[in-house]
């Protein structure tokens, strides 16, 4: 069985995830890419919220939450 896909405001503080993948305006989500949140990155949740803090590859991100832009995880 195949974990569905999350939101990423659904993670808890220290919770793991991979980036399924993120939905929303193009120049949006090429943004988001260019900060290295794609999908198969591998992020943790340092502070949820509006914004939250995520950290990846050694750095903190944070993200605001927008119902024009998901980022979608799979918990692991």
């Amino acid at each position: 069985m195949v974990d569905k896909a999350i939101s990423l405001s659904d993670l808890v503080a220290g919770q793991s995830a991979c980036v399924s993948h993120i939905t929303g305006r193009a120049d949006h989500v090429h943004r988001l890419e260019e900060f290295g949140v794609r999908g198969g990155t591998k992020i943790k949740m340092f502070r949820p919220g509006n914004p939250c803090i995520i950290r990846m590859a050694g750095n903190k991100v944070c993200l605001r939450s927008d119902d024009l832009l998901r980022v979608l995880v799979r918990p692991v």
